[in-house]
């Protein structure tokens, strides 16, 4: 709303208008932008660790088992690997046959040559304890397996 500003009287030959309009400073309300990115930031908040995906592996059920703390090295084995012959190191899919000489090149530089090996619950034993073999062979020293608690998904 534009200001009403009182000019004073300098006589009649100013005219006869005696008040002056005055236009005020246009400002931005930013509350209205404050409130979408508020918004925004919730929803991409709630859907962000729905996006994350890995590789589906049917983990075995323990009662005691701890939480990893640092960054590791995790070679999965899939259900399928009887067939296929595929594993999985971190996400990427690796012939088992290769598989012992990718793992000499992570662990050359590593000062903790350890590894976490997640088998599918439908494994046969035979099948897990031929990749820790090759693990073994391939100079890590430590091989964890990784199962979950009663209550995980």
């Amino acid at each position: 709303m534009p200001k009403v500003q009182p000019i004073p009287e300098a006589g009649p030959a100013r005219g006869s208008r005696g008040h002056r309009v005055a236009t005020s400073l246009a400002e931005i309300n930013v509350v209205p932008l404050v409130d979408v990115m508020l918004v925004l930031l919730i929803i991409f908040m709630v859907t962000a660790p729905m996006i994350q995906r890995g590789i589906d592996v049917n983990l075995p059920v323990s009662t005691r088992s701890g939480q990893i703390a640092n960054e590791r090295v995790f070679v999965s084995v899939p259900a399928t690997y009887r067939q296929s012959r595929i594993v999985y190191l971190d996400s990427e899919p690796i012939h088992v046959e290769v598989l012992q000489e990718r793992m000499r090149q992570r662990m050359e530089n590593r000062t903790d040559k350890e590894v976490y090996l997640r088998g599918d619950a439908g494994l046969q034993y035979q099948d897990l304890v031929a990749v820790f073999d090759l693990l073994k062979a391939a100079g890590v020293q430590k091989i964890g397996l990784v199962n979950k608690l009663p209550g995980e998904r």
